[in-house]
């Protein structure tokens, strides 16, 4: 047994930790999309009522857990590539550093996965009140101007929507009925003929 855990060399361990760390980036990508679903249209509900500030902390959160997901998964491509080297040993600190990372961000998106807890940006409880305080405190520091203003996009791509529904609520429908075919032939009778028909006729 001894024998045969020795042959585990540190770039395999570190082979085999990016790989554990790879199916967890998968899992919890498919659960922050329907985590990121429910902000979206919490974002929605939250303009309806006219809160703007909650429709933008649901819109901040939804951002920070897209860019958790594309940053781990850079880092883990980069690692990837360091792993697969010949001299692993000049890079080994480097990767069980960027490996420590991986997980640390990780835990970062676990956190980001609960659904109970986007429930809590519309809710008007003291606790959920201290929760969205605390996540408006914790995005300040972690969204850069550029995903700002994609947010502010995504907002105002909301509003533009939701106008655009109640302009189309509010329209009259035209009744879409079919016409009488005996209909369509007066309509047709009473048509006048082309000039060609007129000269046909003439002649």
């Amino acid at each position: 047994m001894g024998a045969r855990e020795s042959k585990i060399t540190p770039q395999d361990r570190a082979i085999l930790d990016l790989k554990v760390q790879r199916d967890r980036l998968k899992k919890y990508s498919k659960k922050i999309q329907l985590v990121a679903l429910r902000e979206k249209e919490i974002a929605k509900e939250a303009l309806l009522t006219g809160n703007k500030r909650k429709a933008l902390l649901a819109l901040k959160k939804k951002k920070y857990q897209e860019v958790l997901l594309e940053k781990t998964e850079t880092q883990l491509i980069n690692l990837e590539e360091l792993t697969q080297t010949i001299e692993f040993a000049l890079v080994e600190k480097e990767v069980l550093a960027g490996l420590a990372r991986g997980n640390e961000i990780l835990k970062e998106i676990h956190n980001e996965i609960s659904l109970e807890q986007v429930e809590q940006i519309m809710e008007d409880t003291a606790d959920a009140i201290a929760y969205q305080n605390e996540i408006e405190e914790l995005l300040s520091g972690k969204i850069t101007e550029d995903d700002e203003e994609e947010i502010m996009q995504e907002l105002e791509a909301i509003v533009e929507e939701q106008i655009a529904s109640e302009i189309n609520a509010s329209m009259p429908k035209v009744p879409d009925v079919e016409l009488p075919t005996s209909t369509k032939d007066d309509i047709q009778s009473k048509v006048p003929p082309k000039k060609e028909e007129q000269q046909m006729l003439a002649a």
